[in-house]
């Protein structure tokens, strides 16, 4: 029986969805609205004022002012530290509201949008704990000279006022992912969500104000990237971006940074590699390759959109990939049982639709295709390809999408070749029973994350990031707290 959104849900999407500046719900001084879908039906389930870049320039001036007056950073450590803890707990307290606008708006199974929530109270915590450790350090006696003694220490300040571009996958924890460090480090922040997803930002920032972050610490403004977002990146009021999104608009931001030579993060795409050893175990190995292909319909930027598999055990793994993609339920992710939802919207269905096409033009073998539910939503089916080609676009190219290029191989020199023979270097999987071969491939792959024996574990003690076009530095850890970090070196002389 099919599960109904909360009655909270559907209350929060027909009210009037206005940006947050300040301490204010103004509407955009566009005049303008737009729609925002649920893909799992096509259908409109709320309209969202549109900020252009005069609301953007609104939002930096509230932001820097909350800035200049320290109405964040003039609280004591601790004092921050229980406002993000307050705010965690604030998202477990309205996690079914949250899940279900997720849903609503982004199409992903239930089950992933109340993991991504509980996952984002962990994320707060664990930044909670961070802010009393931002610490500089003392110079030794080294620095001092015959008849000259000094004094002299490092501190690590907040970067100032950071533009937070946040995508539409995993709405709810990439907005956590960005803004928990941001505000650890004492930032202040301006997120623009993405267009096609803005309801979890609104209600994240409203729920942000009641846990006690200070008016104009935290600003969400919806609007379109190439009018909004290309307004904060370019802003000279904006010391810091922080993008999740395209390789391509990711070197769009790289050159319209170069205004101010604002500090940027690039977290981009990725076409990562799984590599299966001949001595695999395939009962561990069979799901885990299915599911970083299959998890939120591949729209991941480290889907593991490629195999490579050893002869000896391919056609066992290929087979159980298949035969585990038959069995997935594609569907509402409101459904019980609903391990596929839709894609975000129709373009992306015909983008992914279309590279299938360029697949079976290019020669791959397809060794299984699903069938789309019928209906008005952006379903699109798995599919499984088996490519022996070098250089296929199905192979090189992010298609973000269930879509997933198989290829057998011998020798684990030219598997590692072909692995690193790519532009991105975000994720990759490697599957053996033999921990010394899992050091070494792991030591080869030329990639910000390597899971073995597992796929797309992540967790805030671990930095992420990728090599490459994947993208500059890394979120979550103690790194994605550095990078919303300046750092100053202060010499005192003594008398």
């Amino acid at each position: 029986m099919k599960h109904l959104p909360a009655q909270k849900a559907i209350d929060y999407l027909g009210r009037d969805h206005r940006p947050l500046i300040g301490a204010d719900r103004p509407v955009a001084l566009t005049g303008r609205h737009f729609d925002t879908l649920d893909p799992a039906s096509g259908k409109v389930i709320a309209s969202v004022w549109e900020c252009g870049a005069e609301d953007i320039d609104v939002a930096v001036r509230a932001a820097r002012a909350a800035l200049d007056q320290r109405a964040w950073t003039g609280l004591t450590a601790d004092a921050r530290a229980k406002v993000l803890w307050r705010y965690g707990d604030l998202l477990e307290a309205n996690a079914e509201e949250l899940a279900h606008l997720e849903v609503l708006n982004n199409g992903m199974p239930i089950g992933f949008a109340q993991w991504m929530v509980s996952a984002s109270a962990v994320w707060l915590r664990y930044y909670a704990g961070a802010i009393s450790r931002i610490h500089g350090k003392t110079a030794g006696d080294a620095i001092n000279e015959p008849g000259r003694a000094m004094h002299a220490y490092t501190t690590r300040e907040p970067i100032g006022v950071v533009g937070l571009i946040v995508p539409w996958n995993g709405p709810i924890g990439t907005f956590i992912m960005k803004v928990a460090p941001a505000l650890a480090a004492g930032c202040s922040c301006i997120v623009k969500p993405a267009e096609n997803t803005p309801i979890t930002a609104l209600r994240l920032g409203e729920i942000a104000l009641e846990a006690g972050v200070p008016p104009g610490v935290l600003n969400i403004v919806p609007g379109f990237g190439p009018v909004a977002g290309a307004a904060l990146v370019s802003h000279p009021g904006v010391d810091k971006i922080s993008f999740t999104g395209s390789t391509a608009v990711g070197k769009q931001i790289v050159q319209a940074a170069a205004g101010n030579l604002k500090r940027v993060t690039l977290e981009l795409g990725g076409k990562s590699p799984c590599i299966v050893c001949d001595d695999a175990d395939l009962e561990l190995t069979i799901p885990s390759v299915a599911m970083g292909i299959l998890a939120n319909s591949g729209q991941v930027c480290f889907a593991g959109s490629r195999l490579y598999a050893h002869s000896k055990v391919f056609d066992k793994v290929v087979a159980g990939v298949a035969d585990f993609a038959a069995k997935v339920t594609l569907g509402s992710g409101f459904d019980p049982g609903t391990a596929l939802g839709p894609v975000i919207s129709d373009k992306q269905r015909q983008r992914v639709n279309d590279y299938i096409d360029i697949g079976r033009s290019e020669g791959a073998e397809v060794i299984y295709s699903g069938s789309a539910p019928a209906g008005s939503g952006f379903f699109v089916a798995p599919t499984i390809f088996v490519n022996k080609k070098a250089g296929s676009r199905i192979s090189r190219e992010e298609i973000f999408g269930p879509v997933l290029v198989a290829t057998p191989m011998d020798d684990m020199e030219e598997i590692l070749r072909v692995a690193n023979d790519t532009r991105y270097g975000l994720g990759a999987g490697v599957f053996t029973r033999d921990v010394s071969k899992a050091h070494k491939i792991a030591a080869r792959l030329q990639s910000g994350n390597v899971w073995v024996n597992c796929y797309g574990t992540v967790h805030p003690t671990m930095p992420f990031g990728g090599y490459k076009e994947s993208g500059w530095g890394r979120e979550m850890s103690s790194e994605g707290l550095d990078a919303f970090l300046e750092m100053k070196s202060v010499f005192i002389q003594l008398h």
